[in-house]
């Protein structure tokens, strides 16, 4: 299915037939396909709602560079659009940060976040000389008349170097995006799954989250990484069941 938000056509996968609703929310660079194992394991019991994320999937990029808030908008404008009423939350990584951003602006039944990004990473001072290393060779290399594409492609992470254009740029404002100063005033019930060896989105962040908000707790998946939800998802979807059993129809 399709929906046009803010004139960005966006793809999503629809299973209906129940009192309460879950949207489902990918990580960067992926689509539905990654959240289908738990659509399937959900629509049992709830509205689910699998979202590909403007510029992801089957969805159009947007026509500009946008940021954290500005996906959080089209997801309220879509949630408004479906007449979704206090939604569930179920997402991963980049997914998480737009999840938070909706729940303390506008509020949520219940959050639950895997690989959870979304505090920012304080910057070391490899980081520095790189980003400015960075900033002053394009900008010679733009008063020399030359393509930046080839430095570009040479600095950040694997994420930016895969990302051109508005993506590009757009992926630069969602990782300096910082939920932090919000989640002492997100109340909203929040259950965290992290790999034990997740270096995108480390047990420490999740450590962070779970002091901060009110309402949180953390499962950790031994032995594995960012993608423990795909790894484990016969046990990420126990978890899940656990979490959300008394929401059940």
């Amino acid at each position: 299915m399709n929906i046009v938000i803010r004139g960005i056509s966006i793809h999503y996968e629809e299973y209906t037939g129940h009192t309460k609703d879950v949207i489902l929310l990918h990580g960067w660079g992926q689509n539905t396909e990654m959240m289908e194992p738990i659509a399937e394991f959900l629509k049992n019991h709830f509205n689910v709602y699998n979202i590909d994320c403007p510029g992801f999937g089957k969805s159009e990029e947007p026509k500009e560079v946008i940021g954290v808030e500005d996906y959080m908008e089209i997801i309220h404008d879509f949630v408004l659009e479906k007449g979704i009423k206090d939604p569930i939350f179920v997402c991963h990584s980049f997914g998480c940060r737009i999840a938070l951003r909706y729940a303390y602006k506008y509020g949520a039944h219940k959050l639950a976040l895997t690989g959870p990004a979304g505090v920012r990473d304080s910057r070391s001072l490899e980081w520095y000389i790189k980003t400015y290393s960075y900033k002053a060779g394009k900008k010679l290399a733009n008063m020399l008349g030359k393509d930046t594409t080839a430095l570009a492609n040479k600095a950040g992470s694997e994420d930016y170097r895969n990302s051109s254009g508005i993506m590009r740029g757009t992926f630069v404002k969602v990782v300096n995006d910082d939920v932090k100063p919000l989640l002492k005033d997100i109340s909203t019930e929040t259950l965290l799954i992290i790999g034990e060896n997740d270096t995108a989105t480390p047990v420490s962040k999740g450590r962070i989250m779970e002091k901060l908000m009110p309402d949180c707790t953390m499962v950790v998946f031994e032995g594995d990484d960012h993608y423990a939800y795909w790894h484990q998802i016969v046990r990420f979807n126990n978890v899940l069941d656990a979490f959300l059993r008394s929401d059940y129809d």
